[in-house]
């Protein structure tokens, strides 16, 4: 019993410096692949792979005395654009006025799922280099990032080992099914920048909106569980429609993922019990005391029932605001 503890022991021993070698090279990976993709100039075909679809996406960037430039297209079913230039974010339709909003990140698909702080997402996740493997015809680093405590999704990602951009991420569930998937299909990197920075700083943005944003003190109902490591970012209220019917919302966000708390008062058509899967994105929707709450996010199903169902109304909420 003696020699299969010390051999346990000694194994351990063993693993764990090896362990956190690979911690700190992911780590490091990671951070390089954060600067390159603020820093370079680059263009991305990729597409993204889900359950039932395929969409095709460029995606292009460029930093311009010290402007970030990015232009967002869809090449599929969907014409739709979106231009970004440093904080200001412009998104074009078909059939749709376009708007702008301050975003420091394009909120719409791209290749690009990691833009925070490596030392904090460390805390949540296990960083892992796995192995060398080809992505678009070059040597591409293995990494994972996987949820710690089980009570969120997992990157697997593919970073070229030249240019440290980000070829490739399949987005994982707790199971270890691939929800979805992003690969680039033809990638070049290119140092001129006049042509995307030229293009994009003659587009006139229309007005920016300006979303009210409050605090959780302020807010209608308090969410009594969220996992660790999410926060708070902001609150807002909103009316549906051309209804008289009020919704707050609460965002969070673990510099990965984000969800939304949603409350308003229940009628005819609201969700009740709903429970809608799609890729990344669940919605689990009930009623309680009279108000609808709903939960939506890049989570999985179970957290956000667990979410939905903690969730206290505090006060009532008039419509007439």
């Amino acid at each position: 019993m003696k020699k299969i503890l010390a051999s346990v022991l000694a194994l351990f021993n063993l693993s764990s410096p090896l362990a956190l070698a690979e911690e700190r090279t992911a780590e490091a990976l990671l951070h390089q692949m954060n600067e390159t993709s603020q820093h370079l100039s680059y263009e991305l075909s990729c597409v993204l792979i889900k359950k039932n679809s395929i969409e095709s996406l460029l995606y292009r960037y460029a930093l311009n005395n010290n402007q970030q430039l990015a232009h967002l297209v869809y090449l599929s079913d969907r014409s739709q654009e979106v231009i970004r230039r440093d904080s200001e974010v412009i998104y074009i339709e078909p059939c749709v006025e376009s708007f702008t909003i301050e975003s420091g990140n394009i909120v719409e698909h791209t290749i690009l799922p990691l833009n925070s702080d490596v030392k904090e997402l460390s805390q949540f996740y296990n960083l892992t280099q796995v192995s060398r493997a080809r992505e678009v015809g070059v040597a591409c680093q293995v990494l994972r990032v996987a949820s710690k405590d089980g009570l969120r999704h997992s990157y697997i990602l593919w970073v070229d080992e030249k240019s440290k951009l980000l070829l490739r991420a399949d987005l994982v569930d707790r199971d270890g099914e691939v929800l979805e998937q992003y690969r680039t299909i033809s990638y070049s990197v290119n140092d001129n920048t006049s042509e995307i920075s030229d293009a994009l700083n003659t587009v006139k943005l229309p007005v920016v909106l300006f979303l009210p944003k409050g605090s959780l003190e302020d807010s209608f109902c308090t969410a009594g569980w969220i996992p660790n490591g999410f926060e708070f970012t902001a609150l807002s209220l909103i009316a549906i429609g051309s209804t008289e019917r009020m919704m707050e919302t609460q965002m969070f966000s673990d510099g990965l993922f984000s969800f939304s708390v949603c409350v308003s008062q229940s009628d005819d058509y609201s969700l009740k019990g709903k429970f809608v899967r799609q890729g990344r994105r669940t919605l689990h929707s009930h009623v309680k005391g009279g108000k609808e709450i709903s939960v939506v996010g890049d989570i999985p199903p179970a957290i956000a029932k667990r979410i939905t169902q903690s969730v206290t109304i505090k006060k009532s909420m008039d419509t007439t605001q």
